[in-house]
């Protein structure tokens, strides 16, 4: 992957996780009382975003053979 492809993908990611918080946010935004359960899976929603897709840019490498020596 080149480094031009990387920051477009990082980019969707982060405009991606950025969706998510204003979406919870304005519907937080509407009452008195979140409770601690919606705030923590709010959280982990946009880290699993946030690592899901940082995995999924990393290369594997690939594996070393008597070959290529």
């Amino acid at each position: 992957m080149t480094d031009e492809s990387t920051e477009i993908n990082s980019e969707a990611v982060i405009s991606e996780a950025l969706g998510v918080i204003d979406g919870a946010l304005a519907r937080m935004m509407q009452r008195e009382l979140v409770s601690t359960g919606e705030v923590a899976d709010l959280l982990l929603d946009v880290r699993t975003l946030l690592t899901t897709e940082s995995a999924a840019l990393v290369e594997a490498p690939e594996p070393v053979t008597s070959d290529s020596i």
